[in-house]
């Protein structure tokens, strides 16, 4: 049946208008990005038809351009839309942050960066370079590695620190495996930037490992 055969309050436009976003399910979000169905489905069936062949949202929202424009109801428009709801998402949280004292919103800081790292199926290096204030001056991804791990050089990060006037730093990294759990190798390149940062008298405030569900934080543990 056509969505515009349902009542009111049940068709998902009407329902976040009324309601808000949050009292609809999944496939009553992505309907309302899709706007149609296709043949023999209204928007909402093929929704929910997606969400389940491809293994949830997040799998649906992160599949690679030839999968999902190879995908009855889907094309490259939807392709180049979905992406830009994602790094939409991921820019709002930047905002944010740099809206706030970063070292008094670790939850925030968490959000953003576990968004902004968690999914690469490889390990990314990254800083988030402060000011005296603790407020965003520069988001930077410098150094990206293979599964096993990401050569990460001091000397680079104190060099961008310098460019960036930066006084202090928060370093994170993803483990592509989904499990943060620091290894012995990352507490290793902690201890080498926080003493080359040191002589340049730039602070580290935390280290934050960044797995599919969950953060570790060098600083809650007293690492630091």
């Amino acid at each position: 049946m056509s969505i515009q055969h349902w009542p009111e309050a049940e068709r998902p436009r009407e329902k976040l208008l009324s309601v808000g976003p949050q009292a609809l399910s999944d496939a009553e979000l992505l309907a309302i990005f899709l706007r149609t169905g296709c043949r023999g489905q209204n928007a909402v069936e093929l929704a929910r038809g997606l969400i389940r062949d491809f293994g949830g949202l997040r799998k649906l929202m992160l599949a690679d351009k030839h999968r999902l424009c190879s995908t009855k109801g889907l094309g490259p428009a939807k392709y180049a839309q979905l992406q830009a709801v994602l790094e939409l998402a991921k820019r709002h949280i930047g905002e944010a942050l740099q809206r706030s004292d970063t070292l008094n919103n670790p939850d925030l800081t968490k959000r953003y960066l576990t968004a902004r790292l968690r999914d690469y199926d490889y390990e990314v290096f990254a800083c988030l370079f402060l000011d005296v204030r603790h407020r965003l001056i520069s988001y930077e991804e410098l150094f990206r590695g293979t599964i096993d791990g990401a050569s990460v050089h001091p000397r680079e990060v104190v060099r961008r620190a310098l460019e960036l006037n930066a006084a202090s730093l928060v370093l994170a990294h993803n483990h592509p495996s989904g499990i943060p759990e620091p290894s012995d190798a990352d507490r290793r390149i902690t201890r080498r930037l926080r003493e080359a940062l040191g002589l340049v008298d730039i602070r580290i405030l935390d280290h934050l490992v960044i797995g599919d569900r969950s953060a570790v934080s060098f600083a809650e543990r007293g690492w630091l």
